[in-house]
């Protein structure tokens, strides 16, 4: 007998409906008698989605500037930013398993039109700044490799919606090997790098350490948002919470505790891995352009130009613009199922599988390519820091209701978020909305 959560009119305003992907949803199969080792290989995969979120473009930009102005200072964000990941992300499986929704279907259906409308164009808004920041960094990785103008670039990076069509037919297994394999060359990329790099290990160790200086620092408070911004992506609570159900899980609560306990470590382990590619990026700037006195690197073009005679090997710049280019691939199609998600979840709208990747891609290549027309690539850091900026300033837009709902025992059941979790997450959404809030200050008053 199914132990889902009971699905009444005063618990949820509206009825579940289909399922998000419905063409992947519940695709890869859970065999009941496999061992441990075997269900989490079977759950293995979703968490390297979401860590794709990590590493996008604009996640560079960020880190770069950081690095360089700051040194090994912004380690210490990068960490708690993970820490704060992991926490939410734990929540958006709960979510997932405990009611069969997504974040955006139980938005839909917890809320009232006039509270969830807004939630779907803020999630929206948010997808568009996702959008824009990796659609101009793939741009950018094709033409530090090819030579490809940046306005064809942009152009390209929509054949993504056909890479995700061709996998899927597939199988959605494939999608996640595909994911994790550019993850791999992009662990490969930086790792050469920082051995080049040969940066200082004990500054490296104290940047891990927090400091008053990144708050009372305007300067330095606008790239911590923006790191913040770039790993807790408001669109990977979504697409979390949807990717978690292509697994083909049981209904009872002992399958459900076995599902959530391997999705969660998934991302964990996920989250952890990438937190140190997320790392190596501002390692890397703090030990070449900081320790040089460039100081005002952020363009990912100038950064790669200044990787050869900072390293003395020509092979850094060419590493550097590789890896580039797979975090654009890999972000653009994660990006694009988080906008699947939002469309679906918020609006029960249903499009034929291309039409809703072309539509979603879309969203991002227009204001990509006009930006690139009307700014040029001089301004693309610019840009890609303050998308960042914008997605530290929608968080608390998902992060509340997230957290509000997965703390509900009539929403969630057996599965209920414990009252620790709740506490935990709470004082995470505090932070953000408390930072974001100095932020707006120190822009009113121009500190």
């Amino acid at each position: 007998m199914s132990q889902s959560a009971p699905e009444s009119s005063s618990i949820w305003l509206r009825s579940r409906g289909e399922p998000s992907l419905a063409d992947v949803f519940r695709s890869v199969s859970v065999a009941p008698s496999s061992s441990s080792w075997r269900k989490f290989l079977t759950f293995l995969g979703p968490g390297y989605l979401v860590a794709v979120g990590y590493m996008d473009p604009g996640n560079w930009a960020t880190s770069l500037a950081g690095g360089a102005q700051f040194g090994y200072t912004l380690l210490v964000v990068a960490l708690v930013s993970n820490i704060m990941a992991v926490v939410l992300q734990s929540l958006c499986a709960r979510l997932a398993v405990a009611t069969g929704r997504d974040l955006a279907q139980a938005c839909r259906d917890a809320y009232p039109p006039y509270m969830a409308w807004p939630l779907w164009l803020l999630a929206e808004l948010a997808i568009c700044a996702t959008d824009l920041a990796e659609v101009i960094g793939t741009a950018i990785g094709l033409n530090l490799l090819f030579g490809i103008p940046l306005e064809i670039g942009v152009l390209i990076t929509g054949l993504d919606v056909f890479i995700i069509l061709w996998l899927q037919t597939k199988g959605f297994r494939w999608v996640e090997a595909f994911i994790i394999t550019l993850l791999g060359v992009i662990a490969l990329c930086f790792a050469v790098q920082i051995a080049m790099a040969d940066p200082n290990w004990g500054e490296v160790i104290r940047g891990f350490a927090p400091t008053t200086e990144i708050v009372t620092n305007p300067n330095m408070l606008y790239i911590a948002l923006g790191i913040i911004g770039a790993t807790v992506m408001p669109h990977n609570l979504y697409l979390h919470s949807g990717i978690v159900q292509t697994r083909a899980y049981g209904h009872t609560l002992p399958e459900k505790r076995e599902a959530l306990k391997y999705a969660t470590l998934d991302s964990t382990v996920a989250l952890t891995f990438a937190l140190l590619i997320n790392a190596s990026i501002l390692i890397l700037a703090a030990a070449t352009f900081h320790k040089a006195g460039h100081h005002d690197v952020a363009e990912l073009g100038k950064a790669q130009e200044l990787l050869q005679p900072l390293l003395g090997a020509s092979i850094a710049p060419s590493l550097f613009a590789i890896a580039l280019l797979c975090c654009g691939l890999n972000s653009t199609v994660t990006a694009t199922m988080a906008g699947q998600i939002v469309m679906e979840g918020f609006l029960r709208l249903r499009l034929a599988a291309w039409l809703r990747r072309l539509v979603t891609r879309l969203v991002a290549i227009v204001p990509a390519i006009a930006v690139t027309l009307i700014y040029g690539e001089g301004q693309t850091a610019k840009l890609l820091i303050l998308s960042q900026v914008v997605l530290s300033l929608q968080l608390p837009f998902a992060v509340v209701p997230l957290v509000m709902l997965t703390a509900s025992k009539a929403k969630m059941g057996e599965l209920v978020a414990p009252r620790w979790l709740t506490v935990v997450a709470a004082v995470i959404a505090a932070i953000i909305i408390v930072l974001n809030l100095k932020l707006i200050f120190d822009v009113a008053t121009g500190a």
